[in-house]
């Protein structure tokens, strides 16, 4: 009895990382929101978001986890954007070190904007566990619209993410 469980359990869990790499989101098109942010970490992100603002299909940006020190001139400068963007409707959050962390800046950023529809932009492989932090930083009163950047993620950052994501919505579910 027990050996048939775990057999169902590894089977359902190897199903399960299968799904989750052959199902790894693609860019939103033609989708218009209040905002848009952009976890820093990955490759494309902040030029998907600028790309966003130029198209008018959000008026304001986040960008979360900004190292210490990190200006918009800077920003500006590495992205040849026209800083008068930044200076209009770019946000720098500089407190989130994780994804976690992200989504509780994201949270607090988006209450004080009274936002209630946000295009979130990160990674084709991290965009599942993002968006399900930012969920559960804010409630069910926000639309979050994921926009995975492609990339082209190894085999161990496609498993180490699965496993994350698995173990946060456990802990997520018990309230942790």
């Amino acid at each position: 009895m027990i050996r048939r469980l775990l057999a169902v359990l590894v089977i359902a869990y190897a199903l399960g990382f299968v799904l989750f790499t052959l199902t790894l989101p693609q860019p939103l098109e033609g989708t218009t929101t209040d905002s848009v942010v952009v976890p820093t970490g990955g490759p494309g992100r902040i030029d998907r978001g600028l790309e966003l603002l130029r198209r008018k299909q959000a008026k304001r940006m986040l960008v979360t986890g900004v190292g210490e020190g990190v200006r918009k001139v800077d920003l500006a400068r590495e992205y040849a954007t026209d800083l008068r963007l930044f200076a209009c409707c770019v946000d720098l959050g500089p407190d989130a070190v994780d994804t976690r962390s992200n989504a509780d800046e994201t949270a607090a950023w988006l209450r004080r904007n009274n936002y209630r529809t946000v295009r979130l932009v990160t990674s084709d492989w991290h965009l599942a566990r993002a968006k399900m932090e930012l969920l559960a930083a804010t409630g069910p009163r926000l639309v979050v619209l994921g926009d995975g950047v492609p990339s082209a993620p190894r085999f161990t950052t496609l498993f180490n993410e699965y496993n994350k994501l698995l173990l946060r919505r456990v802990a997520i579910s018990a309230g942790l």
